[in-house]
């Protein structure tokens, strides 16, 4: 539905509601003899005005929709051995960085290597 439709449908519903206000008040004017009734229909026409404001601004419900629950067949993940990419030598904690102090064969001062 549009929202042009929408809007008429709410200013529709607004026109009615305040079109029962007038009604009301004519009526109370009618039956002023009888108190109660007038006083009755008096009180359904005062609050009129703001319920008709709070029914027109309420919007229509949505229409339902149905998600869509297509399932796609998932493959497995093959089990089988995974090659470990780096085993790390015996210190647990992984290689050690290098210090001056420590050369890496094939490398001259300050770790750098050297020319061929």
């Amino acid at each position: 539905m549009s929202y042009e439709e929408e809007l008429e449908i709410r200013k529709r519903r607004y026109k009615w509601t305040m079109g029962m206000r007038i009604p009301c008040m004519i009526l109370a004017g009618v039956f002023y003899q009888i108190p109660w009734v007038a006083v009755t229909l008096l009180a359904i026409s005062v609050p009129l005005p703001w319920i008709a404001v709070l029914i027109a601004n309420d919007r229509l419900p949505r229409k339902a929709e149905t998600p869509n629950r297509h399932r796609q067949d998932h493959r497995a993940i093959e089990a089988g051995p995974r090659p470990v990419i780096d085993q790390g030598g015996d210190d647990p904690a992984g290689p050690r960085p290098t210090t001056d102090d420590e050369q890496p064969t094939g490398t001259t001062g300050g770790g750098t290597a050297s020319p061929p």
